[in-house]
């Protein structure tokens, strides 16, 4: 029988953490933090570490704390000055979450939804130049991945912010494949929130894991890291 590593406090909490967004309600709460949402996602981000790892040759070595990102906002450069997060969100890849260049898997888990993410979302102007010119150079491989019945199904389509201008050696390929105008290639599947206090929780993130696993090896080949 699957192990559930979330009860509905985990849920509760960041929906009661929506309407009092402030330290002292906060402080108020944090054993019940620490308890029901903190310790749950840290057990799970464990396991599906080692699900990963089965899965991926690459990625190993790789810790709880190397994916999982905090749940305090970053507010210096934004007008909502909120201080937490209302979900909590890991990244599990061969470079953890200090390597956005790196494909790997994403995963958000809040009251809102739960989504589960794959491809890559920053990556640095020569990487980016080098994919580009790589998926220009095997599109029929690329439209394989991208159009899998299995792929399509789960994840839709690739997204990411565009280009307005690319390199001219590359127009005529970009003529057939749009894609290579992206700065990004990402994509994500969505759930229920509920979906994290049933025993299939771990059996489906798997499952479309595996889904796009393939794409994610393209990418990693085209980037060179």
């Amino acid at each position: 029988m699957e192990i559930k590593y979330f009860t509905k406090d985990y849920l509760d909490f960041f929906k009661e953490l929506a309407a009092n967004n402030h330290k002292n309600w906060f402080d108020e709460n944090r054993k019940r933090y620490e308890k029901s949402v903190k310790a749950p996602f840290k057990n799970f981000v464990s396991r599906l570490i080692s699900e990963i790892e089965a899965i991926d040759a690459e990625q190993k070595e790789i810790e709880p704390k190397h994916c999982i990102f905090r749940i305090n906002r970053d507010v210096r450069f934004s007008k909502d000055k909120t201080p937490y997060k209302l979900s909590n969100s890991a990244i599990v890849s061969p470079g953890g979450k200090k390597a956005k260049d790196i494909p790997g898997v994403y995963i958000e888990i809040g009251p809102e939804h739960v989504r589960l993410y794959g491809g890559v979302y920053g990556l640095d102007k020569q990487n980016l130049e080098d994919f580009r010119y790589y998926v220009a150079a095997n599109q029929e491989l690329f439209e394989q991945l991208i159009n899998h019945k299995d792929f399509v199904k789960t994840y839709g389509e690739i997204r990411g912010e565009k280009a307005k201008r690319l390199p001219k050696d590359l127009k005529e390929a970009a003529e057939k494949q749009p894609l290579i105008y992206n700065k990004q290639w990402y994509f994500f599947t969505e759930y229920s929130p509920e979906i994290i206090l049933q025993d299939d929780f771990i059996p489906t993130l798997v499952k479309d894991i595996k889904k796009g696993f393939p794409l994610t090896q393209f990418i990693r080949k085209g980037i060179h890291y």
